[in-house]
């Protein structure tokens, strides 16, 4: 079998001194990293993922949960635990990248084929990292707006631009320096957002009532739906996460995949379980006339003058460590699907293309009415994707060649049928379908989420129907080329 082509990106190209410098703009895109580039260490990952995730969207989510769903506190608490879960996946993912030397979007080609590949990043990798990139940059839209309006800004409207544009040149600029800027950064992020949602936290505790209990309380058939919706909402955030092996693909190869599963998903999940519970508290204290105007207006109001902006600032300062990721990940995905573009310019332009997007989101919705709708719907593509991933990197024992990988020539290792990896498409189809079945939102409710009397079983549907379906067409084939 041929190892390289011309088609194959260079393993040792031309790169700064140090490629873990975030003094120096990353050149490098897709192509593998070397081992004598490798660096770092797994709980490294820790800072990365926890930095994203002090989020004020953790605050919005969990109010769901209490005010528009229904559940009590303790019931909120369980469910969120129970998504959490969830980040294991992101955890297994993130292995690929130090076994592969290279991102996702080209692993993944071991899945869907050369050709397959592009046609599955093209969709979900860049409509994955679009909506999060819009609707974080909603979130620090809507708050930053409304702190200068306070201040005697007058136009709302020209407050929402302005603050768009600038939060998404600074993330731009972070998606540029890339994974040294990133790896060396975040820890210091992940520390000033936690003292200020923290800090936030404290002072929006005394006008919590632990002892809540909403006025009718839910059980048989409405509460299991209510859990299951939330569920849902909570379960899209890791599920969406299939780039993490982008962020770990310096590491030596040496660096034990359980530590790096560890990092990954206690970074995530974390900070994540910690603060949407806070939001489910605090739900209980607004009314649904003030969640209409959008709960981040409600926080700012019960905090104290001096710590608005500073909240704001935290608001922003997590946006940018989010969407900095999210725009660094993405800009491989042009280059993975054979856009003749580097990774800088691709980093602006999928910077200016959620611009765009979000300028017209925040001009015509609330925030609260985004997020809850937007992770619902994300299910449908990224369960089963994420699915069909952990599942090849558990079949192969997470063993990839990374030259094979960039091997485009028919005959190639992945190359499969014409180019496509059936198995792998037809099982993220099979996942995408069960997950519509069984989806329940306000615009759609599946057929089968209907008959089971609005359970929406969108996330566990999707996640066992795409890797039940990928093992029984993909393992055999798997197990062959591997004993050759």
């Amino acid at each position: 079998m041929p190892k390289s082509s011309s088609a194959a990106a260079p393993a040792t190209p031309a790169t700064p001194p140090h490629p873990g410098s975030p003094a120096h703009p990353e050149t490098r895109g897709i192509d593998l990293v070397s081992d004598s580039e490798r660096h770092g260490r797994a709980r490294d990952l820790f800072a990365v993922w926890a930095a994203p995730n002090v989020s004020v969207l953790n605050f919005t989510i969990g109010a769901t949960l209490t005010l528009v769903l229904g559940l009590e506190i303790w019931q909120a608490l369980l469910v969120t635990i129970a998504a959490q879960l969830l980040w294991v996946l992101p955890g297994i993912v993130a292995v690929s990248g130090p076994a592969a030397g290279t991102s996702g979007s080209v692993i993944q080609r071991a899945i869907y084929g050369i050709r397959g590949n592009k046609a599955v990043i093209a969709i979900y990798g860049w409509f994955i990292s679009g909506v999060f990139l819009a609707l974080n940059w909603v979130a620090s839209s809507f708050m930053g707006a409304e702190l200068l309006v306070r201040l005697g800004f007058h136009n709302r409207t020209h407050a929402l631009i302005l603050v768009t544009i600038a939060v998404a040149a600074v993330t731009v600029l972070v998606a540029v320096y890339g994974h040294g800027l990133i790896l060396r950064s975040y820890t210091f992020v992940t520390i000033a957002l936690l003292v200020i949602f923290l800090l936030v936290t404290a002072f929006i505790a005394p006008q919590i009532d632990l002892a809540f209990t909403q006025a009718e309380p839910l059980s048989g058939l409405g509460l299991w739906s209510s859990l299951t919706i939330g569920f849902a909402i909570l379960a899209s955030t890791p599920l969406s996460y299939s780039n993490s092996a982008d962020l770990a693909r310096y590491l030596p190869r040496s660096t034990k995949p359980s530590h790096i599963v560890a990092a990954t998903a206690l970074g995530g999940a974390v900070p994540g379980c910690c603060f949407i519970v806070v939001g489910a508290a605090l739900g209980t204290t607004v009314s649904n006339a003030d969640a209409s105007v959008g709960i981040e207006y409600v926080l700012l109001d019960m905090l104290p003058n001096w710590l608005g902006p500073l909240f704001v600032l935290g608001v922003v300062i997590n946006t940018v460590a989010l969407n900095g990721m999210t725009t660094y990940t993405a800009s491989m995905a042009f280059q993975s699907i054979g856009v003749p573009i580097k990774r800088i310019p691709s980093a602006v332009l999928i910077g200016t293309l959620g611009t765009i997007f979000t300028i017209i989101l925040v001009l015509s919705t609330s925030l609260l009415g985004a997020v809850n709708l937007m992770l619902q719907f994300l299910i449908i593509i990224s369960a089963p994707t994420m699915a069909v991933y952990v599942t090849d990197i558990l079949l192969r024992r997470n063993r990839y060649d990374g030259d094979e990988l960039f091997d485009e020539r028919p005959g190639g290792a992945f190359w499969f049928w014409r180019g496509v990896g059936l198995a792998g498409i037809t099982a993220v189809t099979a996942g995408a379908g069960a997950s519509v079945l069984f989806l329940s939102t306000d615009i759609w409710t599946g057929p089968l989420a209907v008959a089971a009397g609005h359970l929406d079983l969108s996330v566990p549907a999707g996640l066992l129907v795409a890797a039940a379906t990928y093992v029984l067409l993909a393992a055999k084939s798997i197990r062959q080329g591997a004993a050759a």
